[in-house]
């Protein structure tokens, strides 16, 4: 986006309508937006993301995965506590 002030509508005859948006093709008023252009009626907000858009596992929480087998391998140094610990966490049958 552009640091201008926009106008009304980058639309240059016809009357302007409603909130302004800023679409891919410019600044666009509920009038000449491009759901508008194509007769479509205004588009109702949606509920958001998907409800598992915030459980997809993270780079993070696979490498302390693989800590843990390290740990309980024994290749990886650790006091005995986290070394108790991960063997549990690598041992642990589903």
């Amino acid at each position: 986006m552009s640091s201008r002030i926009p106008q009304p509508c980058d639309v240059p005859n016809g009357t302007h309508d409603g909130e302004l948006r800023f679409y891919i093709n410019g600044w666009k008023c509920d009038s000449h937006a491009p759901w508008a252009a194509r007769g479509l009626p205004r588009p109702q907000p949606g509920p958001g993301l998907p409800a598992g858009a915030w459980t997809t596992p993270s780079p993070l929480s696979t490498s302390r995965v693989h800590d843990a087998r390290a740990i309980a391998s024994g290749k990886r140094r650790s006091s005995p506590e986290a070394y108790r610990a991960a063997q549990a966490a690598v041992h642990k049958t589903t």
